[in-house]
């Protein structure tokens, strides 16, 4: 993809991640109105559930790539010195991948122990 089209597919990603997360908290909010777990070991249940445990990982990988575009795009456009930018985007992506293991390595252990 050309440099100037890279606007655009981070305009795509941060659109199709919204999109997902939406769908995806809005189905677990009808799935927690209609039968929530009642008690640790039926939530287990539910997360360990393939379909669920993979639902879970592409909606933190979705929340994660859509929080990583827009901190990028808001440090570019706000942060100027650019060695200041490559502090503060080095601390963001460290946090945001520290974040995706940790969920991965919960959804993981769940599966394992479920």
């Amino acid at each position: 993809m050309s440099r100037q089209a890279s606007g655009f597919k981070a305009w795509v990603i941060q659109r199709v991640t919204a999109v997902y997360i939406a769908l995806f908290v809005i189905y677990a909010m009808v799935h927690f109105a209609v039968s929530a777990p009642a008690d640790v070991v039926a939530w287990r249940a539910w997360i360990a559930s393939p379909v669920v445990s993979m639902a879970l990982l592409l909606f933190f990988a979705a929340l994660l790539m859509h929080a990583w575009i827009g901190i990028r795009d808001v440090l570019i456009d706000y942060v100027h010195p650019l060695s200041l930018r490559v502090v503060v985007l080095s601390a963001f992506a460290t946090a945001l991948i520290g974040t995706g293991l940790w969920v991965a390595q919960v959804i993981f252990l769940v599966r394992v122990a479920g």
